[in-house]
């Protein structure tokens, strides 16, 4: 078992707050000293009152879901023999109301684009697996209803 923590901060401004016309900029401060900027989605709530340079939590969950899954990839392609020269990922996320009426994002669709340099070529088949695994193996995709979806690619570089 393990613990992971994140510090969530936020601080009014002069604004009257009650009006709803308040910053919903706050930090996110992890465990290893990372700070990241932070703030609700322009889609949720209008400039100025988001900032769209920050990161919004539906952002960093698609990004998590992403990362997680990247992760679990490279350790079993490596376990594998394959030599993965890059991973790069097109990840997005869909937000709509799911089957209870409530705004969610109910589908997240991985676009994970491999250069693979190793003298050993994996087959589709076998990527197809080994994105498979990886999903299966993720802690956050166990951790949530949402549907993933993985439509990959591959070169040999």
């Amino acid at each position: 078992m393990s613990i992971h923590t994140a510090e969530v901060c936020w601080v009014r401004n002069e604004a009257p707050f009650i009006d709803n016309k308040y910053s919903r900029v706050h930090r996110w401060t992890f465990d290893g000293g990372a700070v990241v900027p932070a703030s609700s989605s322009p889609h949720v709530v209008r400039v100025p009152f988001s900032d769209p340079a920050c990161i919004d939590p539906e952002e960093a969950f698609v990004a998590a879901l992403s990362s997680c899954h990247m992760l679990w990839f490279l350790g079993l392609a490596a376990q594998h023999g394959y030599v993965i020269e890059s991973y790069t990922d097109t990840a997005e996320g869909k937000m709509e109301k799911n089957v209870d009426g409530k705004e969610a994002i109910t589908k997240v669709t991985l676009r994970p684009a491999l250069v693979i340099a190793s003298e050993k070529v994996p087959t589709d088949e076998t990527i197809k697996k080994l994105h498979h695994d990886a999903h299966e193996s993720c802690f956050l995709a166990s951790s949530v209803k949402t549907e993933i979806v993985v439509e990959g690619s591959w070169c040999i570089a």
